[in-house]
């Protein structure tokens, strides 16, 4: 366990938030279709990226139990 960082709770919410994001991303592609030209990048490629890499990171710290005890 990590003496610093964030605690379960805060885990439990980037990992709720960042698949309310990546959820409203795919809700926005299958009704909008998907962008062309430098939007692609912009939606695919950075959002994407940021809510994907936000959800794999926690939900790897709740699996390993790598996470504060909130003291």
């Amino acid at each position: 366990m990590s003496k610093f960082g964030p605690g379960k709770p805060e885990l439990k919410f980037r990992l709720y938030v960042s698949a309310a994001g990546l959820a409203l991303m795919l809700a926005a592609m299958l009704y909008r279709g998907i962008p062309q030209g430098p939007a692609l990048f912009e939606v695919i490629g950075v959002a994407g990226a940021f809510f994907g890499g936000t959800f794999l990171w926690t939900l790897r710290k709740l699996i390993k139990g790598d996470h504060s005890d909130g003291l």
